[in-house]
């Protein structure tokens, strides 16, 4: 499982895609998130702007991270 920082309190699903690499633009992210492809904490999620916090986890095609709280905070 990959590991991620974020910076701040939270990130947004459709842009963890693109940070990660998993999409090339967040049109992709979106369609992606609207079919049901991608999933939070193992549930389905449809909410684009969904926010993720430090230890949730996020699924999609077979890869999976795990949201992490920032070193400096």
């Amino acid at each position: 499982m990959e590991k991620f920082n974020i910076s701040g309190e939270y990130i947004h699903l459709n842009q963890l895609l693109k940070v990660i690499g998993w999409v090339e633009d967040g049109a992709q992210a979106n369609q992606l998130i609207d079919d049901g492809h991608v999933k939070v904490n193992g549930e389905v999620e449809f909410r684009r702007r969904n926010k993720l916090f430090p230890s949730y986890n996020v699924a999609f095609n077979g890869k999976k991270v795990e949201i992490l709280a920032s070193e400096a905070e």
